[in-house]
């Protein structure tokens, strides 16, 4: 029999539309990214936007969002912030002129 691995902040996979998230909460944002596109407010989107750090370390950032203002958003779905994150965070905002937002 086996064991079903437990992630470590209770984090509780889902999945929507055949596509597998890591946490409840970031499925739900997902759901409500596809009504701001349907409502033309976010042309489209990207998930899971991989930034490239220094010593072989890769950053994926949840969401890249392409507004119709001609704005771009990099959206990260946290329901905890932990140092390694807020680290990583830092350095991809440093070395790439982005701002990452948590929600």
């Amino acid at each position: 029999m086996f064991k079903r691995h437990k992630h470590k902040f209770n984090a509780v996979r889902t999945e929507i539309d055949g596509i597998k998230f890591d946490s409840k909460k970031e499925a739900k944002y997902y759901q409500e990214l596809m009504l701001r596109v349907m409502a033309g407010e976010v042309v489209f989107f990207l998930r899971q936007t991989p930034f490239h750090l220094p010593g072989g370390v890769t950053y994926k950032v949840d969401f890249q969002e392409f507004h119709s203002d001609g704005t771009v958003h990099f959206v990260d779905v946290k329901g905890m912030v932990t140092p390694m994150f807020r680290d990583k965070k830092k350095m991809a905002e440093d070395l790439y002129p982005v701002e990452i937002e948590i929600v």
